[in-house]
C-alpha cells in the first residue's frame, strides 16, 4: 500500500529508528518469549512487552496462528463488502484503532508527545474510513484529555475509554465525552491491574455490576465494557445494561498467563448469544487475515493497538492511514478467498480445525 513517496515498509522501518531501545518493530510482532520487548523486567519500564514472562502477549499471538482458513474458490466472483455499522456510524471496515495511550506507557514520549499521538491516530482512522478509541492513563485528567480533544477537533464521533477510576471521575469523563460528540464511552476494567496507573499512585478499581449499571445509567451513551476474559464477566457486564464488551487481556500487560483472546472468544459469544451486545475482540490481530479469523469466531468487530503506535511514529497520520487500509485490503483479500461475499456470512464455517 503506497501514497505519494510513502509506503507502509518505510513507515515501520522510520518507527524501528525512533523507537531504538523500545521497539525492535520486527516483521512478525508475536510476543515470543526472546524478543527484545519481552521478558521479566526488574526495574525496567514495561515498554511495548507483556507483563511477567509475557505469555499473555504470545497466548494472543499463538491462539490466532493456530488458527486456519479454509480456502474456497469455485463459485460466482464477488468483490467483498467491508462496510460496518457501528451504532449508527458506518465505517469502511470492522476494524478500529484500540484505546492505547501510545507514547507514555510505551516508552516513546521522547519520540512524539502524547497529544501528537491521539491526532495523529484519530486523523489516520478518519482517512481510512473509520474511528479511533482514545483511551486514559496516568497523565490524563479532565483538564487534559487529549484523546478527547483530538476526537472533538477532527469531529470524528470516535470511543472514549476510561480507565477504572472512582465512579465520579468516570462519569464526569462520560459528561465531557457527550459534549465532544463521541458515538460511544467505556470502561476499561482490566486497567485495574495496569503497571502505569500504580506506579504513579493514581487509584483504580475493580467494578461490580452495580458500578457498571450506574455508568450505564449516568449517559444517553452506549457503554462499553473492555477486558472481558471470561463468560463470567461477559454475562455480568451486559446484564448491568453494557452494550458492548471488548475480549481483551490488555494486550497481555496486566496479568501474565492468560490464554489467548481468540481461545476464549468463541465460548463467549456462546454465552451471549442470546443477548444484543456488540461483541469487539483485540491482541495479537496483524493482518486483514487475523480480522477475518476472530470475526469467524463471533467476534463483531476488532481493535488495533501495537500497530498504530508503531504506524504513528513512523508516519504520523498517514504512517495510521496505511496500516488501516493495509488490515482492510487483506481483510477483503481473506474474505474473497474464504467465500464471504460480507461480513455477514463469516462464519466458523471458513475456520479449518
Amino acid at each position: 500500500m503506497s501514497s505519494g513517496n510513502m509506503t507502509l515498509e518505510e513507515v515501520r522501518s522510520k518507527a524501528k529508528g525512533k523507537l531504538k531501545g523500545v521497539c525492535m518493530v520486527y516483521k512478525d510482532c508475536d510476543g515470543n518469549p526472546t524478543r527484545f520487548c519481552q521478558g521479566q523486567h526488574y526495574g525496567r519500564p514495561l515498554g511495548f512487552g507483556g507483563i511477567g514472562s509475557g505469555a499473555s502477549f504470545h497466548n494472543n499471538w499463538l491462539a490466532l496462528r493456530k488458527k486456519k482458513l479454509k480456502m474456497k474458490l469455485v463459485e460466482t466472483h464477488f468483490e467483498p463488502d467491508t462496510s460496518f455499522q457501528f451504532f449508527g456510524k458506518e465505517l469502511s471496515m470492522p476494524i478500529m484503532g484500540a484505546s492505547v495511550t501510545g507514547v507514555n506507557s510505551f516508552g516513546g514520549e521522547n519520540v512524539i508527545s502524547e497529544r501528537e499521538f491521539c491526532q495523529m491516530t484519530v486523523r489516520g482512522c478518519i482517512a481510512a474510513g473509520t474511528i479511533a478509541w482514545r483511551g486514559d492513563t496516568y497523565t490524563y485528567s479532565l483538564e487534559n484529555s487529549y484523546g478527547l480533544d483530538a476526537i472533538k477537533e477532527a469531529n470524528s464521533g470516535g470511543v472514549k475509554i476510561v480507565k477504572p477510576r472512582e465512579q465520579s471521575v468516570i462519569i464526569d469523563f462520560f459528561k465531557k465525552a457527550e459534549e465532544y460528540g463521541v458515538t460511544a464511552v467505556g470502561v476499561d476494567t482490566d486497567g485495574c491491574g495496569s503497571y502505569m496507573m500504580t506506579k504513579h499512585n493514581k487509584p483504580v478499581f475493580k467494578k461490580t455490576s452495580d458500578d457498571i449499571r450506574d455508568l450505564v445509567d449516568s449517559t444517553a451513551l452506549p457503554v462499553i465494557i473492555k477486558g472481558i476474559m471470561c463468560v463470567e464477566d461477559g454475562l455480568e457486564a451486559v446484564d448491568a445494561g453494557a452494550s458492548a464488551i471488548v475480549v481483551s487481556n490488555h494486550g497481555g500487560r496486566v496479568l501474565d498467563h492468560t490464554p489467548g483472546t481468540a481461545d476464549v472468544l468463541p465460548e463467549i459469544v456462546e454465552a451471549l448469544k442470546d443477548r444484543k451486545a456488540m461483541i469487539i475482540a483485540d491482541g495479537g490481530i496483524r493482518t486483514g487475515y487475523d480480522v477475518l479469523k476472530m470475526l469467524a469466531l463471533g467476534a463483531n468487530a476488532v481493535l488495533i493497538g501495537r500497530d498504530i503506535v508503531r504506524a504513528a511514529v513512523g508516519g504520523g497520520s498517514e504512517g495510521v492511514r496505511l496500516q488501516m487500509d493495509y488490515l482492510r485490503e487483506t481483510l477483503k483479500k481473506g474474505m474473497k478467498m474464504t467465500g464471504c461475499p460480507s461480513l455477514e456470512e463469516i462464519s466458523p464455517e471458513i475456520l479449518v480445525q
